[in-house]
């Protein structure tokens, strides 16, 4: 008759390669995945559903600590003790976790499937800057009064980044349940629970805080005297008229003869993004061109091997005492092109790697219009770079 406990032995441990559960008895388990990884398991039936408890990696070395481990979740059993909501007590007690630290956690298992890199500076950055009290707090202990102190201040006035905090905040001790480090229903969660505290805002689209084109040319003046890269990036910026991340995470390798030619990985259009180098922007290029050998972005960061944050430029911004955002430049650009130039819409709007028309008309218009848009970004640049004093013209006398 076969063994009904300790059926397996080290020397047979290393040796099973199939998938599956493999018994040793009393509820003790190897599982192989499909992967060929192997883990002990212990499976056991709580409040009639069926649960498995991991034990860590499977060794044949390690099958005596395993069936200790198995041993003492069979104890809790008798005592009427779910054994996993006990370990997890355990480890809250053991190594109480702040929720930044389970947020950057939770990050670096998110980025490999996210498009930007840029994406995980965000997730951050907003947490910290929207929600400073929740972050140093133990997550255990993260309430629903903490997540409304945090979005209240900007339910109203920033709702979409309050939404996209809320939703972070949400996810965030999602994971740190997962993980053991806090039990009990997510003070985040929206449906029956924020969505009956918070009041109802209507959709409004945010724009972004923007400056005056006539502004614009003294501001270029201004920008050009401090030394930062955070003040080059934002030159670079403004003349390429690029979105923030699309900047920050630009590589020397996009720079191809007089065109930078932008991956559609990094584009919100699925398709490749070329913009027409004028003298100005090669003159940034040249000028970080020294810091070149620490690695491949044009504008790196303190490390010289990491992009620029996303968030210098528009701190740039905020010490030099300038209320507008690093987006809204691109709004200036437009309002620049329609008032005081003839290019038509359909350059204008494609130099801001906008899509123009419908499907079919896009389908039809397989071209980027390089060249009329070089011209385009020509006129931009004289106007962002000519002082405001030269562009008086004195009357004649009579």
């Amino acid at each position: 008759m076969a063994r009904e406990i300790n059926r397996l032995t080290s020397k047979t441990v290393d040796a099973l390669q199939d998938p599956g559960l493999h018994a040793d008895g009393a509820s003790l388990y190897l599982r192989i995945d499909q992967t060929l990884n192997r883990r002990w398991v212990f499976v056991f039936f709580w409040r009639g559903r069926r649960r498995e408890m991991g034990l860590g990696a499977a060794e044949g070395g390690n099958l005596t600590k395993a069936r200790l481990a198995a041993a003492d979740a069979r104890r809790l059993l008798s005592e009427g003790v779910d054994p996993i909501e006990a370990r997890k007590r355990a480890l809250l007690a053991a190594a109480p976790r702040t929720f930044g630290e389970v947020a950057l956690e939770l990050i670096e298992q998110l980025k490999g499937g996210w498009k930007s890199e840029v994406t995980s500076a965000q997730w951050e950055s907003s947490l910290k800057m929207h929600a400073p009290k929740i972050w140093t707090r133990p997550v255990a202990e993260v309430d629903t009064v903490d997540v409304l102190d945090a979005l209240k201040k900007i339910w109203a006035s920033h709702h979409e980044t309050a939404r996209r905090v809320r939703m972070r905040i949400e996810r965030t001790l999602d994971y740190a349940c997962v993980k053991g480090f806090r039990d009990g229903e997510n003070p985040a969660r929206w449906r029956g629970h924020m969505q009956l505290m918070l009041p109802s805002v209507s959709h409004v689209v945010e724009n972004h805080a923007s400056m005056s084109y006539e502004d614009l040319p003294a501001f270029v003046v201004s920008l050009r005297q401090r030394a930062a890269t955070a003040a080059r990036a934002l030159e670079f910026t403004i003349l390429t008229v690029a979105r923030t991340t699309v900047t920050v995470e630009a590589t020397w390798s996009e720079i191809v003869g007089d065109v930078w030619v932008i991956p559609k990985e990094r584009m919100k259009t699925p398709k490749d993004h070329r913009v027409p180098l004028t003298p100005r922007m090669v003159e940034i290029l040249e000028v970080m061109k020294p810091l070149r050998a620490a690695g491949d972005y044009i504008f790196p960061g303190d490390q010289r091997i990491d992009p620029l944050s996303d968030m210098a430029m528009l701190m740039l911004l905020r010490r030099m005492k300038v209320d507008v955002t690093v987006h809204g430049f691109r709004a200036t650009f437009k309002d620049w092109a329609e008032h005081c130039t003839e290019h038509s819409n359909v350059i204008i709007e494609t130099a801001l790697a906008h899509s123009v028309g419908g499907a079919v008309e896009r389908a039809y218009r397989r071209r980027d219009a390089l060249e009329k848009r070089r011209a385009l970004m020509a006129d931009w640049e004289a106007f962002c770079t000519t002082p405001p004093s030269a562009k008086v013209i004195p009357f004649a006398r009579a």
